[in-house]
């Protein structure tokens, strides 16, 4: 008489080698998530700066500019969970802006640092902190 199947033994190895590569692969999904998000907000980032040059374009100046729901803040991404709140900052004299996006508090983006973009095109990110756009920084993080 001959039985097939698993042992209990060669069951639970196999859970356990499946629980290690699972404890091994989530932290790296995890991060391509974050990842994705990010650029995800940095190309909304860029349509906005175009947006705003079309604006400055035609009316000569940043006054009464905001973004596309009428406001100075948006939720972003606008349908599903939102990851970032997206702020446009006009200077007094409406001739430069920033665009500040910063991770909302209860999303998986907290700690990821703010992503800031200017009316020169200067960009800026370093992770878990904020920064201030130059000619010499980017979205890299370094």
């Amino acid at each position: 008489m001959s039985y097939k199947g698993f042992t209990l033994i060669e069951m639970l190895v196999s859970v356990a080698i499946i629980g290690i590569i699972a404890a091994v692969v989530y932290p790296s999904y995890q991060n391509y998530v974050k990842k994705t998000n990010r650029v995800d907000v940095q190309t909304e980032m860029l349509l906005i700066y175009r947006d705003l040059e079309n604006y400055k374009s035609a009316k000569g100046t940043y006054a009464n500019a905001k973004l596309k729901n009428g406001t100075f803040t948006e939720s972003y991404p606008l349908t599903g969970t939102a990851q970032y709140t997206i702020k446009l900052d006009i200077a007094s004299n409406n001739s430069s802006w920033t665009l500040t996006a910063s991770p909302i508090t209860s999303s998986m983006q907290v700690g990821n640092g703010d992503i800031v973009l200017n009316n020169k095109g200067y960009k800026c990110w370093i992770k878990a902190t904020t920064c201030t756009p130059a000619p010499n920084t980017d979205w890299t993080g370094s």
